[in-house]
């Protein structure tokens, strides 16, 4: 049970944008729970689905930086409750770093808290935007090899 006010959790959400905008996924981390999870229901080809602990999401969320840049918009929330869950819908004007490849991206995000840290953020986006914006399927698939191989 979060022992956080709605007001905050949606502070806090709006905040873990802006430090994804300004590519503080170090900082961003740290606003997860030490188990916390990160889910893309909907993962692009050669990406995990579930990310779970700060290691594991530090890993995913540097490339994340490395490879790309997200402006994010206020998010509108569709739900914030007592007990820490909080629905958001929000866009991000994208662009690939190694391609220049630029897209608009829509996400829905279902986040759980406990007292003040994000113990599940399950993300729902639509990889296919990417994965055009790198040049299509085999290009992404190629730079995700590339990537794997470094």
């Amino acid at each position: 049970m979060s022992a956080v006010q709605p007001q905050e959790l949606k502070r806090l959400f709006a905040h873990s944008l802006e430090l994804l905008s300004q590519g503080k996924v170090e900082e961003w981390v740290g606003l997860f729970a030490d188990d916390g999870v990160l889910e893309f229901p909907y993962p692009a080809p050669g990406f995990p689905t579930t990310m779970r602990g700060r290691d594991e999401l530090l890993a995913q969320m540097r490339m994340f930086a490395e490879q790309l840049r997200a402006d994010f918009s206020e998010p509108e929330f569709y739900a914030v409750t007592d007990d820490g869950l909080l629905v958001a819908a929000y866009t991000a004007d994208c662009t690939l770093v190694a391609t220049g490849g630029r897209y608009r991206q829509t996400y829905l995000s279902v986040v759980r808290f406990d007292n003040g840290r994000i113990t599940l953020f399950r993300d729902f986006w639509n990889p296919w935007l990417v994965m055009e914006a790198a040049g299509g399927e085999v290009a992404w698939k190629q730079a995700i090899q590339a990537l794997a191989g470094r």
